[in-house]
């Protein structure tokens, strides 16, 4: 059976909080759950020239993938809305070479 999934380039996030909002407006969620959750990292220097500040979102154990979108061709709700259009979703064994090719990404892929 095919494994589906959600590739993020958190190097690119601009932790604008859409996905989000989206995941939340999309499953009725209340304000204290998250199907997907921005989180800061940082800032802190790394070096005299370099910091460390980034934003990473993270799908927590709500996270269906939009089951009920996917079914029908159409990707999560999260990846629709994002505006900086740093998530891909697609097959895992795909988005493994994605992966691959590029650092400061995640790959989620749940059961």
């Amino acid at each position: 059976m095919a494994r589906f999934g959600i590739l993020i380039d958190y190097e690119y996030c601009t932790g604008c909080h859409t996905c989000e909002i989206a995941c939340q407006m999309h499953h009725k969620l209340p304000p204290e759950r998250f199907g997907i959750k921005v989180f800061d990292v940082g800032p802190w220097p790394i070096s005299e020239d370099k910091w460390q500040y980034s934003y990473i979102a993270v799908p927590t154990d709500e996270c269906d993938l939009c089951v009920d979108r996917t079914v029908k061709d159409q990707p999560p709700t999260c990846v629709k809305h994002c505006q900086a259009a740093v998530m891909k979703y697609g097959l895992v064994s795909e988005l493994v070479k994605e992966l691959e090719a590029k650092p400061q990404q995640v790959l989620f892929a749940p059961r």
